[in-house]
């Protein structure tokens, strides 16, 4: 039975779903990763690190809502704060001091934090660190490296997976829109650098310096590949942005799952600007960003009382949201964090780095050529390369083979993203690293056979 065949017999319920939401929502989900050929597979619960589809099927999940579940579904912790939180509202037209429990948990372990804010996600929160550093500094551009995902704003989905006829040299990468309706105006104002060059990058940031605000990056590349900056880099690019007055930012949306104090800590490097988001909700929406007192101080308002005009005393930047730092999101990432300590922490990069020399070994006696990229509790299949190490490398993904592992891995209970992205939780057992890897050798081994 092949792949296709096989994924067909175990999801007709998803297959008849599928037909029949598509007629109102185009692709059949509002989340365009969700969705996929021949139709996507549709959830119905998920209890620890399994999840139910309306099939029936259960399946190991290692991508945990693409890393903002880093305890799993259902917690019964965090369950129990979001139900004592529920009698009290959801969300509030006043703030509540929820919030200031949250933010001293961030502040307190995080090192760039100084003062935080809340938003909506982590999409509303690179927005307004960008909008920050530009009122901070008064320069129009920023600069991002090539293969970083911060976000669906037009300023930073340039060249995320740019195609190979329009990325440009290696060296100097173009500014690539990764999608029809984003404006040239601001292609042009996005200056991108290649991640984990530091001469090329330095250069590009000198020669631009006069006009660029800041320089956001993450610390691993997520959807360029899961790589990992190396050390030199980051302390490179903060000694390049203090040279020349710009503010580093950090995307520490995924990252900070990576130590108790997120990526920085673990680089010992710290950034101006930090944004964030996934697990500081505990699987509820929400988005941070903060950092130096100075530069969050731009929120503040000058003593006047409309707080939307800065001309009569309003803060120089206004940030607004009707949902951010609801009641439930704060009672969740409250819990969440608080579970999360450096133990906790330690033990989960222990379980990324078991996974990952297993799917090494498994990788090293197959027929196809496979990587595995990632660090700590975070991993990416790459099927076709035979090495993972800059975002170009990634262009050496099978297509096919890459969409033919990821049916296969469903086939036998496995959940890993699309692209071959995932992550471990605290739920993850040695039994279900075991599970995995066997998932991985019989997909392979099928994918051989078809040819």
């Amino acid at each position: 039975m092949s792949i296709l065949s096989d994924y067909a017999r175990r999801t007709p319920g998803s297959k008849e779903h599928f037909a029949r939401v598509g007629r109102m929502i185009p692709a059949g989900a509002t989340r365009s990763l969700n969705s996929w050929p021949p139709y996507p597979v549709y959830l119905d619960r998920g209890i620890g690190g399994t999840v139910w589809d309306v099939d029936g099927n259960a399946y190991r999940d290692f991508l945990a809502n693409y890393t903002a579940l880093p305890l799993g579904y259902a917690d019964p912790d965090v369950t129990a704060a979001i139900r004592e939180q529920l009698p009290h509202g959801t969300s509030h037209s006043f703030s509540r001091t929820l919030e200031a429990e949250l933010a001293a948990l961030l502040v307190a372990r995080v090192p760039s934090l100084e003062r935080v804010r809340f938003t909506g996600s982590g999409t509303e929160a690179v927005m307004f660190a960008l909008r920050l550093a530009r009122a901070h500094t008064g320069r129009p551009l920023v600069a991002k490296a090539e293969g970083g995902y911060h976000g669906t704003t037009d300023d930073v989905m340039i060249s995320v997976r740019p195609p190979a006829d329009l990325a440009g040299d290696v060296r100097s990468p173009a500014s690539v829109p990764e999608m029809r309706g984003i404006p040239a105006s601001r292609t042009r104002e996005t200056l991108v650098v290649p991640f984990n060059d530091v001469t090329a990058s330095r250069e590009l940031l000198r020669a631009h310096a006069d006009r660029l605000a800041a320089l956001v990056l993450e610390p691993v590349l997520g959807v360029g590949g899961m790589i990992p900056a190396t050390a030199e880099y980051l302390t490179a690019m903060r000694a390049t942005c203090d040279e020349l007055g710009i503010l580093l930012v950090f995307d520490e949306v995924i990252t900070l799952r990576l130590a108790y104090g997120g990526a920085q800590q673990a680089y010992g490097v710290t950034p101006d600007l930090t944004t964030m988001g996934k697990i500081i909700g505990g699987g509820l929406p929400i988005g941070a960003y903060g950092g130096r007192a100075d530069i969050m101080g731009l929120l503040e308002p000058r003593g006047g009382t409309d707080v939307y005009d800065s001309r009569s005393g309003g803060p120089a930047l206004y940030q607004g949201g009707t949902f951010t730092g609801n009641a439930l999101s704060v009672a969740a990432g409250i819990v969440t964090l608080g579970k999360l300590d450096a133990p906790t922490i330690d033990a989960l990069n222990r379980t990324g780095d078991l996974l990952r020399r297993e799917l090494t070994g498994v990788f090293a006696d197959a027929a196809v050529d496979a990587v595995v990229t990632g660090v700590g509790s975070l991993f990416n299949l790459h099927v076709g390369p035979r090495r993972v190490e800059v975002f170009r490398d990634v262009r050496a993904v099978d297509a096919a083979r890459q969409h033919a592992l990821f049916l296969g891995l469903l086939n036998h209970g496995v959940i890993v993203a699309p692209r071959g992205m995932g992550c471990v939780t605290t739920c993850t057992t040695g039994d279900d690293v075991a599970a995995f890897t066997a998932a991985v050798r019989l997909t392979l081994h099928d994918i051989t056979e078809a040819g």
